[in-house]
C-alpha cells in the first residue's frame, strides 16, 4: 500500500488536471495499470472510434515510423539484451518505453506515419503518457533489479521523435548517436543509426552503444500483426544489434558486450475479451538466426488460432509462422510471493524451412518478475537443444498471470 500511495502522489504531480483520463488505467485498490484497460478491446474505452486502428496492410515509412504514432492508443519501444563481461559472467538488460494516449488526438496530431512536433504546448502534448521500465539481471548473483519512470509528454520530460531518433522519459533515453548516418546492414533505408542507451537508477547504471547488425524485419503480414478478429498491431523488429559498454550492478561495474533486440509495436485494440495475456519469446540462435514466437492465452484455456511467430535466416530472410507451425509446453513454474505461478521453463517444437526443431527455453534466473505498475515477467533465457547443447539466448515475456 505504501507503493500505491507514492504512485498516486507522483501521478497527481505529473498529470494535474489530466488525472481523469488515466483513471481507466488504475485500480482503486492496488494502483496497478490493468492490461485489459491498456491493450484490450478499444470499443469499451473508445466507443466513438476516435483512435486510429491497425486494420489494413500499410507501407512503412522510415525514419518516420521509428517515431510516435499518437493517433493510436498504445505504443512501445522494447529493447532487450543478452550481455557478458570479459570473465564470461552473464547479464540481461531490458529497456521499454510505453506511450499511452489518454485521449485521441485530432487531425492536427501525429499521423500513423509521422512524429508529433517537440514544440507542442503542454496542453496538446499532455494527452500522451510515457512510462519507462528498466531492468538488469545478474545471472551469477541470481539478482533481478527493476525501476520505472512516468511522465506526461513534454520536450523536457518525456517523448519520442523520429529524426534524429530519440525516446526519453525522466532522464532515461535511447537515442541516435549524434552525427551518425545509419548502420551498414545492407538495407540502411530500413535500419536505425547507431544508438546510445543511457539509464541510471539507484541500484544500477546502464551506458551502452548499439550498432544494428541486421536489417529491420516486418512482423505478421507485411507488418500487420493480427491478434484476433478486429484486433491487430503494426509491428516490426530489429532482431540483432551489437551492444557494447558499461553496466553497473550495485557497487560493481562491468565492461560488457553482447546482442540486443528491438521491437516496435503500436495499436489501438490488441487483446480481445477472450484473451487474458500472452507468452512471448525473442531468441537469438547460433548461426546468426533469430526466432520470435508468441501465444495468446485464452481465458477458456483453448489454443488461439492467432498465435504466430517469425523466423529470420542468417541473411535476413524471413518466414511468418502460424499457430500450426509451433507448439509451446510449460515444463516448470516459479511461484512468487503473492502466490502467482509463472512458467519459467518451456519446450518449443517449431517447423522451419530446414525442418522441425526442438528447443528447451529456461529462465536464467527464476525471479525476473517486473514489480512495477503493470506486473509481468520479463527476463533473460537460455536456449538448448534436445541434447542439452547451448543454442542461444534471448528474452521471455509473460503477461496476464494471476
Amino acid at each position: 500500500m505504501g507503493a500505491s500511495r507514492r504512485f498516486h502522489a507522483r501521478l497527481l504531480l505529473l498529470l494535474g488536471g489530466g488525472l481523469f483520463w488515466v483513471s481507466a488505467w488504475v485500480t482503486a485498490s492496488a494502483a496497478q495499470l490493468q492490461l485489459e484497460s491498456v491493450l484490450g478491446d478499444a470499443s469499451l474505452s473508445d466507443p466513438a472510434g476516435t483512435f486510429a486502428r491497425a486494420d489494413i496492410v500499410r507501407p512503412f515509412v522510415f525514419p518516420l515510423d521509428h517515431g510516435p504514432h499518437e493517433r493510436f492508443r498504445s505504443e512501445w519501444w522494447y529493447l532487450t539484451m543478452s550481455l557478458e563481461n570479459a570473465d564470461g559472467a552473464r547479464f540481461g538488460v531490458q529497456f521499454t518505453t510505453f506511450r499511452q494516449a489518454l485521449r485521441a488526438e485530432g487531425e492536427s496530431g501525429a499521423t500513423s506515419a509521422g512524429p508529433s512536433s517537440l514544440n507542442q504546448s503542454w496542453n496538446q502534448s499532455g494527452s500522451q503518457l510515457y512510462l519507462a521500465h528498466m531492468a538488469v539481471t545478474d545471472v551469477d548473483a541470481k539478482l533481478h533489479l527493476e525501476a520505472e519512470r512516468l511522465s506526461r509528454a513534454h520536450p523536457e520530460l518525456a517523448g519520442a521523435r523520429a529524426d534524429p531518433f530519440r525516446v526519453w522519459v525522466d532522464g532515461w533515453s535511447l537515442s541516435a548517436v549524434e552525427g551518425s548516418e545509419g548502420a551498414e546492414s545492407g538495407g540502411a533505408e530500413f535500419s536505425l543509426p547507431p544508438l546510445a542507451l543511457q539509464a541510471r537508477a539507484d541500484r544500477f547504471d546502464v551506458q551502452l552503444s548499439l550498432l544494428p547488425a541486421k536489417e529491420l524485419v516486418l512482423q505478421g503480414d507485411r507488418g500487420l500483426s493480427p491478434k484476433g478478429p478486429g484486433q491487430a498491431s503494426y509491428y516490426y523488429s530489429m532482431t540483432r544489434i551489437a551492444a557494447r559498454g558499461t553496466l553497473r550492478v550495485g557497487e560493481q561495474t562491468h565492461q560488457v558486450t553482447g546482442n540486443a533486440w528491438l521491437d516496435r509495436e503500436w495499436s489501438t485494440s490488441l487483446l480481445s475479451s477472450r484473451q487474458q495475456g500472452w507468452d512471448w519469446f525473442g531468441l537469438q540462435l547460433d548461426g546468426n538466426e533469430e526466432l520470435m514466437v508468441f501465444q495468446l492465452r485464452r481465458k477458456d484455456g483453448s489454443r488461439d488460432p492467432y498465435d504466430q511467430g517469425l523466423w529470420v535466416d542468417p541473411n535476413g530472410g524471413t518466414k511468418w509462422l502460424k499457430a500450426e507451425d509451433f507448439d509451446l509446453q510449460p515444463l516448470r513454474y516459479w511461484r512468487d510471493d503473492s502466490g502467482v505461478s509463472w512458467p519459467v521453463k518451456w519446450r518449443l517444437k517449431v517447423r522451419l524451412p530446414s525442418g522441425v526443431r526442438h528447443y528447451e527455453i529456461e529462465a536464467a534466473v527464476a525471479d525476473q518478475r517486473m514489480d512495477t505498475l503493470i506486473t509481468y515477467w520479463e527476463g533473460l533465457v537460455r536456449v538448448v537443444d534436445d541434447e542439452g547443447t547451448m543454442k542461444g539466448s534471448g528474452y521471455m515475456e509473460l503477461t496476464g498471470y494471476e
